[in-house]
């Protein structure tokens, strides 16, 4: 009973050591074809948002609010104590 164990012990971990061998070797082909083909492969465009503001844009009423609340939670001024 010991010996069965141990063959299907072994049956397991040489499953599992070849899944784990082929999929890096899956991972380094595919690595050295989009090295290769990468260019073939444009990234897209985002999409502009209409009515988005801009991200150099700052709107310093709305960080000032933020940092307020994040002061009040620490001094333990939270929801619940209001």
């Amino acid at each position: 009973m010991v010996a069965e164990g141990m063959f299907l012990m072994a049956v397991g971990m040489t499953t599992v050591f070849v899944f784990l061998g082929l999929l890096v070797a899956l991972m380094r082909g595919s690595a050295t074809f989009f090295a290769a083909f990468g260019h073939h492969f444009p990234e897209p465009e985002p999409a502009a948002v209409q009515g988005a503001r801009s991200p150099d844009i700052e709107n310093h009423e709305e960080i000032a609010i933020v940092l307020a609340a994040i002061e009040a939670h620490r001094l333990g001024r939270g929801a619940e104590g209001a």
